[in-house]
């Protein structure tokens, strides 16, 4: 099974039989291919139905729920990692649920599409309209994305509340690429934080 090119960098920091909770898990691919490879005990959270159907009948534990609501739930460092890979954009209050991240996991990975990407300008200077891409394929009024973060935005958020990063990646198409210019040329960013 091939990863999205996020997911693949965060199954290759995840650590061999490690406790992970994947927030917005979807179909469950990315705790499948953890379990199958690093013996990992991986749970997930998923607000989709048919998600969540998908990734119970692929053997995983994964419940319906929401980040914005549910993680208040949770236990403090009840795991390794807690896992937000393309949900970020998307929770009403991702403050919230990034300290949520930090208190469940003792180390979180966020990846989130960088809406500074020169496509993403390019498309409003020129065509003076909110931009489709590969990665931000929905229109203005369909989209999960209701906070448009950058690199730069979200490396100033996690500097104010004094959150380590331990590691960032930056992906330019289905490339990783230097942190150099990252706000602008990076199209995705995955990190890895810790409290």
């Amino acid at each position: 099974m091939t990863l999205r090119p996020d997911l693949a960098i965060i199954a290759d920091h995840v650590a061999h039989g490690a406790r992970i909770l994947d927030v917005g898990c979807g179909d469950g691919q990315l705790m499948a291919a953890l379990r199958d490879t690093k013996n990992v005990d991986a749970r997930g959270l998923e607000i989709a139905a048919g998600n969540v159907a998908a990734a119970v009948s692929r053997g995983l534990s994964v419940i319906q729920g929401d980040a914005d609501t549910d993680l208040a739930a949770y236990p403090d460092a009840s795991f390794d990692y807690a896992i937000l890979s393309q949900t970020l954009q998307t929770a009403r209050r991702p403050d919230v649920v990034l300290d949520h991240l930090l208190r469940i996991g003792r180390r979180a990975f966020v990846s989130f599409p960088n809406f500074a990407h020169w496509r993403v300008r390019t498309s409003l200077l020129w065509g003076g309209r909110m931009p489709v891409t590969r990665l931000l394929p929905e229109r203005w009024y369909d989209t999960p994305n209701i906070h448009h973060v950058t690199v730069d935005d979200f490396r100033a958020f996690v500097a104010d509340r004094g959150i380590t990063v331990q590691g960032a990646w930056f992906l330019s198409g289905d490339r990783q690429t230097s942190s150099a210019a990252a706000n602008f040329r990076a199209e995705h960013a995955v990190f890895l934080l810790e409290s």
